[in-house]
């Protein structure tokens, strides 16, 4: 079974065509600028080969249309015919209350997920274009849904509720949501397949660090809390994201530099974060090479971003009553070092013990990094969202 997966932003579209006999990718890439000049497409054969083609890309079924074209193109193509492929799985990012599972696309579940707009106005439209381009270019091909709050849905009450006007949540849907939950649901049952463990009897906590990051509690294979919220700027500090701020300081910054909401939420979600404090960059990279070269502001914000997510693991441990496997993933989470290192620093209460040695030497692959007597397993765990949906894709069907 051949499935194609795809991921539209608002002006990007990222792909991969699976061979589910082995689960092999057969090609990927994505297409960028989606509806601006200078749009393009970079290519990632199997053979580990790139290319980068220039293509006017207007809006998302031209997108589509192209991309399609490239899996059957006679020299860089993977397949001789889009028969050859059999669904295509798609994330969708926000599915409010609606769904906590997977689902088969159809009429009614499209028209369900599009009332969920005003909760994620950039992400949702752009995923709906997706799933229609594909609908358009290849009528009758099986697709499924792949929602980023599915996993987070398991969530009790006293987790994902805020202390606002009860009304807001009934007519409004102001609740924690969480995201990267594909992610979680991934990294936390593939951490316990590496260490031999049942997930059902397992306290995991996982910590997704990226230019977005978020942290999750999954007792026995279920999320019960995750750091993430209505939206995706609650939580951790993150690239461009304040994360967790004080309301009343929201207030008064809106006030005292005369911002409209629309201000005030750029410049929590575009000005803030590793950004906003250093100055330089929100590419932790950039960040942890001014570190090195002494830059106060740069040491400042690798102490917050460090500190907010040791400070989360503390929380899930009480939430859970312990903890058997701390997991990092994502960009960050797989290959700063020192991420890691100062996060699981002074935890020995905790019963965590790092190997600083195999930790300062791995990058992006599966490994336990904590020592042979550390009571908490710590591992790095590389995330495959793309392959979770084309897993569920291939289960649906």
């Amino acid at each position: 079974m051949k499935i194609l997966v795809l991921n539209c932003g608002s002006s990007s579209i990222k792909y991969a065509l699976y061979n589910m006999d082995d689960k092999s990718v057969l090609t990927s890439g994505g297409a960028e600028r989606v509806g601006l000049d200078g749009a393009f497409v970079k290519v990632k054969l199997a053979s580990g080969e790139k290319r980068q083609i220039m293509h006017d890309i207007p809006e998302h079924t031209e997108g589509v249309k192209f991309i399609f074209s490239l899996l059957t193109d006679p020299e860089i193509g993977v397949i001789k015919d889009l028969k050859e492929i059999d669904a295509v799985g798609h994330r969708m990012v926000h599915g409010g209350e609606k769904f906590n599972k997977s689902v088969v696309l159809n009429d009614e579940v499209l028209k369900t997920f599009e009332s969920c707009s005003d909760l994620a106005p950039l992400h949702n439209p752009a995923n709906l274009k997706g799933v229609k381009a594909v609908s358009e270019l290849m009528p009758g091909l099986p697709q499924v849904g792949v929602f980023d709050t599915a996993f987070h849905q398991t969530m009790p009450q006293r987790a994902y509720m805020y202390a606002l006007p009860y009304d807001l949540y009934t007519q409004y849907g102001v609740r924690r949501y969480g995201f990267h939950g594909t992610s979680h649901r991934y990294v936390s049952a593939r951490a316990c397949e590496f260490l031999g463990l049942k997930p059902e009897e397992t306290k995991v906590i996982t910590c997704h660090v990226g230019n977005g990051g978020s942290v999750a509690a999954v007792l026995n294979g279920q999320c019960i809390d995750t750091s993430m919220g209505l939206t995706p700027l609650e939580g951790l500090m993150m690239g461009t994201r304040s994360g967790d701020v004080d309301g009343g300081a929201i207030t008064y910054v809106q006030k005292k530099l005369n911002l409209d909401a629309d201000g005030m939420s750029d410049l929590l979600n575009k000005k803030s974060g590793v950004l906003g404090i250093t100055g330089i960059s929100s590419d932790m990279r950039e960040i942890e090479a001014a570190s090195a070269a002494g830059n106060e502001r740069a040491i400042l914000a690798l102490d917050m971003y460090t500190y907010r997510i040791k400070k989360y693991i503390g929380a899930y441990v009480a939430a859970m009553g312990g903890c058997d496997v701390i997991v990092f993933t994502a960009g960050v989470g797989e290959n700063q070092t020192s991420l890691r290192s100062d996060v699981c620093g002074d935890m020995e209460w905790l019963g965590v013990k790092i190997n600083l040695e195999l930790n300062a030497t791995l990058r992006g692959k599966e490994a336990v990094i904590s020592t042979p007597d550390s009571k908490v397993k710590v591992v790095v765990i590389p995330t495959d969202e793309e392959l979770m949906i084309a897993t569920d894709t291939m289960n649906l069907l």
